[in-house]
This record gives C-alpha cells, sequence and structure tokens, in this order.
C-alpha cells in the first residue's frame, strides 16, 4: 500500500482542483478516510467549487449577470490555500442574492433524505446479508471468524469499524462491486441479533451522518465517510439499527 502519511495541503489542494492522476486520488483519498477533519475540510472546499459553478453557469433566475461575472472573476484567481476563505464568503453571498433559488435549495434536509431513493450500495448490502445468511444455514460452506481490519484494509483500502467486544463475529467475507471489493461482517449483537455490516467504495467522495432505511425485505442503517460508505443491515423488522451504526462510525474517528 502506498505511505498515506506523507500527505500534504498541496496534495489535498491538487485532488480538490482536479490536478492528480488515479493513483495520486486513490492515495489521498485513502488518507482522507482515516482522517476526518481532513475529509470535512476537503468537501468544504469541494462545495465551493460546486456553488461558483453553478453561478457561472446560466440558469434562468438563478442568479444577476453581474453576479456570474464576479464570481469568474474570483474563479480564475482560484489557487492555494490561502484564497480559499476569502471564496466561501463570496460564493454564500453570491448564492444569497438569488433568494429564490436559495430558498428552494435550503429545504429541511430530513424531507429531501425522505424523498429520494436508497442508495445503490444498500441494495448490494442487503444481498450480502441474505447470502451470509444462507451460507450459515450450508454445513458445507465453511465460516471465516477472523476480523482481521489491517488485513482488510491492505487488500480492499477499505477501513473497517472497531467492533465492540461482546459482538460474535460468525463470517467475514469479501463480495465484488462496481467500484472494487467490498466486505460483509455476519454478527451476533449482545442481544443475539443477526446483523450485518457492510462496507463499500460507492463511487463517489461524501461525508453522510448515519440515516435510517425501512425496506420490504430488510432494516438498514448506513453512512459515509470519505470514499468509503457502511451500512448496518438485519432481516428482522424493527430492529432500530442507528444505535450500533453511531457506535461503529465513532469507531472510526
Amino acid at each position: 500500500m502506498t505511505d498515506v502519511e506523507t500527505i500534504l495541503d498541496t496534495d489535498l489542494d491538487a485532488y480538490v482542483d482536479n490536478q492528480l492522476d488515479a493513483a495520486g486520488r486513490l492515495r489521498v483519498e485513502s488518507y482522507l478516510a482515516q482522517h476526518p477533519a481532513a475529509a470535512a475540510r476537503v468537501m468544504s472546499d469541494l462545495g465551493t467549487r460546486t456553488m461558483l459553478k453553478l453561478i457561472l453557469v446560466p440558469q434562468p433566475e438563478a442568479c444577476r449577470p453581474d453576479t456570474r461575472e464576479a464570481a469568474r472573476r474570483l474563479s480564475s484567481v482560484l489557487s492555494g490555500r490561502r484564497m480559499w476563505a476569502a471564496l466561501q464568503r463570496v460564493a454564500a453571498v453570491a448564492v444569497l442574492v438569488s433568494a429564490g433559488w436559495f430558498a428552494n435549495s435550503s429545504l429541511g434536509t430530513r424531507e429531501v433524505v425522505a424523498s429520494v431513493p436508497p442508495p445503490v450500495f444498500i441494495e448490494q448490502a442487503v444481498r450480502a446479508h441474505q447470502t451470509s445468511l444462507v451460507r450459515e444455514a450450508m454445513p458445507s460452506q465453511p465460516e471465516v471468524n477472523t476480523y482481521d481490519r489491517e488485513d482488510i484494509r491492505a487488500a480492499t483500502a477499505i477501513v473497517m469499524p472497531d467492533l465492540p467486544t461482546d459482538w460474535q463475529i460468525s463470517d467475514v467475507q469479501v463480495f465484488p462491486s462496481s467500484y472494487g471489493p467490498s466486505v460483509e461482517v455476519s454478527i451476533r449483537t449482545k442481544d443475539g441479533t443477526q446483523i450485518s455490516l457492510f462496507a463499500v467504495r460507492p463511487g463517489h467522495f461524501a461525508v453522510e451522518q448515519v440515516k435510517n432505511l425501512t425496506l420490504a425485505e430488510a432494516e438498514a442503517a448506513w453512512w459515509q465517510l470519505g470514499e468509503v460508505a457502511y451500512a448496518v443491515i438485519s432481516s428482522k423488522p424493527g430492529t432500530g439499527l442507528s444505535d450500533e451504526a453511531d457506535l461503529l462510525m465513532n469507531s472510526l474517528y
């Protein structure tokens, strides 16, 4: 694995500016997956650039021409960390100028999340959970109950959470996915509930807090940290997985 401890601010700037090759981006993303504070800062920088792009693209009633021209001039001098703070303030003011667009885009997060379908990787997580239940019932399929976080990280570039000592691991499997391998860990919690912990690289960078989902065939709670998304799955209705998900998410910090 590439040493990620030598990542500099200039590497993060180059990542935000899309100036790195695939190997360089993977190196930075592996670093961000292990450093939440740096990941949050990069997300803020990426958000600023996205705001500027939205302002620069002509949209009916989105913002005035003079606002777009000001944003264009500011964008042209974007270089180095010293400009980011000023650009964040200017981008915020520019977006506020277009009051109608801003009002529509600032609706409560809870309502927006509820109106969109679950992420694609949730379906993968449910399938992996169901497969683990089938394997558990088959004597011919030996289970692997060794949970080696460093071994998993080295093989998949996925950082796995610490598990509570009173949780019992019954199986650990690696599955294929669209953006590389995924990991499924079959677990029995302290109260005997059978759950799965699923981790995958979904193909985009985000920082998402825990969200709960009730599906036809499963309960789920998921979150994302950098390039890796995580889900806790149960086939038992009404399990309530947010506490378990919060516990696992916090172990990554």
